[in-house]
């Protein structure tokens, strides 16, 4: 029974330490390693979370052997990214390039074989972007993290304000001024005013007490939206 504590033990801490170290890793490496992962960055991040797994169960592997492990993986990571940003040579061989699948409304057989794609892949990405009658695509291009990129025909755009010759307001991001009852400091001075300006609006919009409110967010006209804490939404329509 010891002996099972003891082993318990040693596993919860190694796999705390793992988790703590490959996130630091991870963050370390940015966030294109969570997004759309080329070859490489699966590569990669396949291999440090074997690592951290390993470290955490095989009693082989000390803690500072996977450390170092996973060292290696996220520094050789951060080389290949720098000579990928300094050489399109190797950023082609590396990460890969684009390949036009679709251009001018015809489907190429030689790009979709040279993408590993057949026809029934590139039509249910189609249909997952909207596009279930493949005759309303103009280009269509397969982007090096293996998503494929669609531009519609002309006839199937979506309108927008600047081909209807609308003119529409400004727009721009909002500041989170309150967040879980708590007043983020430097939000409020990024947009150029004080914690006294803020309370004061709150008060104005009939707030006294900013605890009690869950989001604030400010636009570009300083126009204020106010989530409550206890706001009760209706969800019995989903039930």
């Amino acid at each position: 029974m010891v002996n099972f504590m003891n082993q318990l033990l040693t596993i919860i801490f190694k796999g705390s330490i793992a988790v703590i170290y490959l996130f630091l890793v991870i963050k370390m490496l940015g966030k294109k390693q969570i997004s759309e992962l080329n070859i490489f960055d699966y590569i990669i991040g396949l291999s440090l979370g074997n690592i951290a797994a390993e470290m955490t169960v095989n009693k082989e592997i000390t803690i500072i052997g996977g450390l170092i492990g996973m060292s290696v993986y996220g520094a050789f990571s951060l080389f290949v990214s720098f000579i990928t940003s300094k050489s399109i040579l190797a950023r082609r061989f590396i990460t890969g390039y684009p390949v036009v699948i679709i251009s001018d409304g015809k489907i190429s057989r030689e790009q979709l074989k040279k993408c590993k794609l057949d026809l029934n892949d590139l039509l249910q990405d189609a249909r997952e972007s909207g596009y279930f009658d493949i005759s309303e695509i103009n280009y269509a291009v397969m982007e090096p993290s293996g998503k494929i990129s669609f531009l519609p025909k002309a006839n199937y755009h979506s309108v927008t304000p600047y081909d209807m010759k609308l003119k529409v307001e400004k727009n721009g991001l909002c500041a989170n001024l309150v967040i879980d009852g708590n007043i983020m400091e430097k939000n409020i001075e990024a947009i150029g005013h004080d914690r006294k300006w803020l309370l004061k609006r709150l008060e104005k919009e009939g707030y006294k007490d900013v605890s009690k409110l869950l989001l604030v967010t400010c636009d570009i006209h300083e126009k204020l939206k106010i989530y409550k804490m206890d706001e009760k939404i209706e969800s019995s329509v989903l039930e």
